[in-house]
């Protein structure tokens, strides 16, 4: 059974990518990033997730990009939007999140005999993230086939992203048909630290309103 990498947020769309890669019969090493935010109760989710989804392993690290804030996920000085998705890009932007994510999962493959990451970037269905955009998941998989050991030895990496053009009633119909436990996830961005949802972050919204358009029930626990 071939190893990959899945970063695990512990939420809809990483359990889904999870889901997916097990269904393509990986082993998977699940990578969860505690990196100061203040929805903290998607860590707990992730736990669940992993186990209820076969994790072959499933490692947290522990960083610390609260020390630069920057974003309302990481400094509680700035409030999390309730009025509704807006255009352009929120302040609940981390900077250079996904490039430090990828990069931990990158030397997590490589430790770890990996030759696949699994990432839950979606380009459809989200709040306006320059580093959710498929130019640059090619662009970060070209970069690590450039700097990794691994590669430069012949063995290339693949970053798979299997739902970056998927609506989230779609990722979430397709979950679905893979057993994933919604009711398992916390999406919320300012969830309480028993993982209810607030309901009106960005979040929030598009995640109501993908259950919505699937058709199928909310699982969700709102406060």
């Amino acid at each position: 059974m071939r190893a990959a990498v899945v970063l695990l947020s512990g939420g809809l769309d990483s359990a889904t990518t999870l889901a997916i890669a097990r269904s393509q019969g990986y082993a998977c090493h699940c990578l969860t990033i505690d990196y100061g935010q203040r929805h903290r109760a998607e860590l707990d989710a992730a736990v669940r997730v992993a186990h209820a989804l076969g994790a072959a392993e499933h490692h947290t690290m522990a960083i610390d990009l609260a020390s630069f804030g920057g974003s309302a996920l990481t400094n509680v000085s700035i409030d999390v939007p309730i009025d509704g998705v807006q255009s352009g890009i929120p302040v609940t932007y981390v900077p250079a999140r996904n490039t430090v994510f990828l990069s931990l999962a990158l030397a997590y493959a490589e430790v770890r005999g990996a030759a696949d990451l699994f990432f839950g970037a979606n380009a459809v269905d989200y709040s306006g993230y320059p580093d959710c955009r498929p130019e640059y998941m090619r662009t970060f998989e070209a970069l690590a086939n450039l700097a990794t050991k691994a590669a430069v030895s012949g063995a290339r990496l693949t970053l798979h992203t299997p739902i970056i053009d998927s609506s989230k009633a779609d990722i979430i119909r397709r979950g679905l048909a893979l057993n994933v436990d919604y009711a398992l996830t916390v999406s919320c961005y300012q969830a309480t630290p028993d993982g209810l949802a607030c309901g009106r972050c960005d979040s929030c919204r598009l995640r109501r309103a993908g259950f919505e358009a699937a058709g199928v029930p909310d699982p969700t626990r709102y406060a």
